[in-house]
């Protein structure tokens, strides 16, 4: 017996974790997955955090206010049901929390952040509507390892000083419920793996275990690695025809099955229909996990088309509102879309998500910042690698030559060369003024007006079709699954709820699992490093309530 049991070795349970033991609790950490994976799908992450009025944004000459944050937030939101009203608690917790003592907090525990502050789902509409109105994504120095290495180090400290017990490989499979309280969970013990983390594991049974607590925390994750989940729960009504073919954003572990577990026991899930996905993904071109998607995080200049060879039109630009934009791309009956760009813009504007895909920011250290980001000609080394390597890119010399290119990519949807021609050359012409009607080049000369923009995101803007600025670069985008931003129902302090929403006493829950906080603090749309600030702040919640 011990005093709390957590269920999953990722951000929001090593968060959990570290309060419980804190505060005297004992605590048995499990997770299905090895040791080599502590820290889940954190450690695969950029490391953005969105965070309010800040030193780094005031440096950028950013004007942020917790007013406009949460104007943003309730505009992104969209809460619309009775079941929001837990949500819209956490959610209002967590701008609180994000504009004030979180910096701080995790400055104390040892995190730093990259100066300059990233401008990221800028929304495009209405003031009032979805988007961040000010750059708010603040990269983490080391990246998604470097948002896991402290908490880590402070579970492992407790490890050692006995609070914490680890035990993984340990599935779990039940939740034991007694009298209609949670009293602990049972599962199976999974043969020993030693694949690289990320990587598929075996999922052979070699024994069984029980463990009893006051409390349980499930912070599991949710459900990306399974698309037939995904596919089940996808709301065709807001974003249109389910898609038959997508890449996968997150390892297959994966999975939501203790969603599946936590509901069968008793436990309320709300707004499964709610999801986060992308729609600029890439095949690996050197995979880690099965059918391995990466997302291109895209500055605002290559030119967008749909799969017939339409130009998208605002507010579906690069950057700007990923929900409608997949609703717009899946609007003409394909699932795929198209980048066509310059080298100029591909040096300037390309970056890949992920940590493994920035070693610079990973490495934490300014000398590679410089070297790879400011010295070095060309895209950054992993862009590169994609360029030469990856199914999804066509480089050319001419338009003709790049379009035969891009119909062999997708010879059942071929776009034709006049119709790509003449978007382009309408697009070029507006280049020669400071002032024009298209409404991506307007946005272009409006990023580079925000200094971080103008200094490593933005391109000057130049004709796509001038020689000078070649050679010309496609990219069939792939949409790419990545989060559930609904999930458990839980209050404030991380209690799960039941259907009729009475407290399901003895089992709490944070991070994806619980849709981040509450079943679902994002409503209908993310505005970006709240993935991982929601898993610190639910955990935090969690661990202090256990």
């Amino acid at each position: 017996m011990t005093d709390v049991i957590i269920v999953g070795g990722g951000l929001a349970g090593l968060v959990a974790a570290n309060e419980a033991a804190s505060r005297g609790r004992q605590v048995l950490l499990l997770d299905q997955e090895g040791e080599q994976s502590l820290g889940g799908q954190a450690f695969w992450s950029l490391g953005g955090l969105f965070m309010v009025d800040t030193p780094e944004q005031r440096r950028m000459g950013i004007k942020d206010s917790p007013d406009l944050a949460m104007a943003d937030w309730i505009g992104s939101a969209q809460f619309d049901r009775p079941e929001d009203a837990n949500p819209r608690k956490v959610a209002e917790g967590y701008l609180e929390f994000c504009s004030g003592e979180m910096r701080t907090w995790l400055q104390d525990i040892g995190m730093r952040w990259f100066p300059i502050v990233g401008w990221a789902e800028r929304g495009g509409e209405m003031a009032h509507g979805h988007g961040n109105s000010v750059p708010r994504f603040h990269i983490t120095w080391g990246t998604g390892p470097g948002v896991v290495a402290p908490f880590e180090r402070l579970v492992r400290e407790h490890v050692s000083g006995g609070r914490v017990e680890l035990a993984f490989r340990h599935k779990v499979a039940d939740l034991i419920v007694e009298n209609g309280v949670v009293k602990g969970v049972r599962g199976h013990v999974l043969s020993d793996d030693a694949a690289e983390r990320g990587r598929s594991t075996s999922r052979e049974v070699v024994g069984d275990f029980e463990h009893r607590a006051e409390a349980v925390v499930i912070t599991s994750g949710g459900i990306g690695g399974d698309h037939d989940m995904v596919r089940r729960y996808w709301p065709e009504d807001r974003l249109g025809k389910v898609p038959q073919r997508m890449v996968a954003g997150v390892p297959d572990y994966v999975d939501g099955q203790m969603q599946r577990v936590a509901e069968g026991a008793g436990a309320g899930i709300i707004n499964a229909d709610r999801m986060w996905h992308y729609t600029e993904g890439l095949a690996n071109w050197d995979p880690i996990w099965p059918n391995h998607g990466i997302r291109i995080l895209p500055g605002p200049s290559s030119m967008w088309f749909d799969a017939l060879g339409d130009r998208m039109e605002a507010p579906y630009l690069p950057g700007f509102d990923s929900l409608g934009t997949l609703k717009r791309i899946l609007s003409t009956g394909h699932e795929h879309s198209w980048f066509i760009l310059t080298q100029k813009i591909i040096e300037k504007e390309f970056a890949l998500s992920g940590s493994e895909q920035n070693p610079d920011l990973t490495s934490g250290k300014w000398s590679e910042v410089l070297k790879r980001r400011v010295m070095n000609k060309g895209a950054p080394g992993p862009v590169e690698a994609f360029k030469e390597h990856g199914e999804d890119f066509v480089v050319a010399n001419s338009l003709e030559e790049l379009v035969a290119g891009m119909n062999k990519v997708t010879p059942d949807v071929p776009v034709t060369l006049e119709k790509i021609r003449s978007q382009i050359e309408a697009r070029d012409a507006q280049i020669d003024n400071e002032y024009c009607k298209d409404a991506q080049v307007t946005a272009i000369r409006g990023a580079r007006s925000y200094r971080g923009d103008r200094l490593i995101r933005t391109a000057k803007p130049h004709r796509i079709l001038d020689q000078a600025n070649g050679p010309l670069i496609a990219v069939r985008l792939n949409i790419l699954t990545r989060k559930s931003l609904g999930g458990l129902h839980t209050d404030v302090t991380g209690q799960v709820l039941r259907p009729d929403g009475r407290a399901f006493e003895g089992l709490f829950a944070a991070g994806e699992v619980a849709g981040f906080g509450g079943g679902g603090y994002h409503g209908y749309n993310a505005l970006e490093g709240t993935f991982l600030g929601g898993c610190i702040f639910s955990g935090r919640a969690a661990g202090r309530s256990v």
